[in-house]
């Protein structure tokens, strides 16, 4: 009897996590360098900085071959809560004066977009519970969209991982969807440093 050689293939969710693992990281320790919690300003420009990349998914939302694909996607978008955090602050919603920027995409790069979306509610419970102790916000002032779903944090990624994993796909339509997830975290870290300013900028410098 002969051996065999069985080369199992990473999940599509891990493939993306995989290829996406630095610039994520990187992205979390920007944010933190910025200090969000501070005070009460520094988070509302973290808020601002949540509300664009909101705004550039939110047609994904209502896409009727994502929603195909992933169950319950409406009832996931965060937009009007990170809005609503914005006026509990007292500040005013970005006016961002252009078309959303997944607006258009194909489906395969929209799949990137919504993994970064999704999988950023993870860290929530920890950014909630921060932003109580050392700003006194909680998730009926300021911070409703750091709250985890009903059904817990973990099971609800669970639910929208297994989703994405299912999707069929091409070689090159994976890649799109790598792509897709690059480019969202491009457009974060690019709001967080309109946003969210280091005092110490200097060119070179820039983590």
């Amino acid at each position: 009897m002969s051996d065999t050689i069985t080369c199992l293939v990473p999940p599509r969710s891990q493939q993306l996590k995989a290829a996406t693992n630095e610039t994520h990281d990187a992205l979390d320790q920007r944010i933190m360098a910025a200090d969000i919690f501070a005070s009460r300003d520094n988070f509302a420009g973290f808020l601002r900085a949540q509300y664009r990349f909101h705004r550039d998914i939110a047609p994904l939302y209502d896409s009727p071959a994502l929603a195909a694909l992933l169950p319950g996607l409406a009832e996931r978008a965060r937009l009007l809560r990170i809005a609503n955090d914005l006026c509990g602050l007292g500040q005013r919603v970005p006016d961002t004066g252009s078309p959303p920027q997944a607006a258009g995409l194909s489906l395969y790069r929209s799949l990137g977009w919504l993994y970064v979306a999704e999988g950023s509610n993870l860290g929530g419970t920890i950014l909630l519970k921060m932003a109580n102790e050392k700003l006194g916000l909680h998730q009926g002032l300021g911070a409703s969209h750091l709250a985890a779903h009903p059904e817990g944090a973990a099971r609800h990624w669970r639910q929208f991982t297994a989703a994405l994993d299912a999707v069929p796909m091409s070689a090159a339509q994976e890649q799109e969807t790598i792509a897709g997830a690059q480019d969202a975290f491009a457009t974060v870290r690019g709001y967080v440093e309109q946003e969210l300013p280091l005092v110490d900028d200097a060119p070179g410098t820039r983590p």
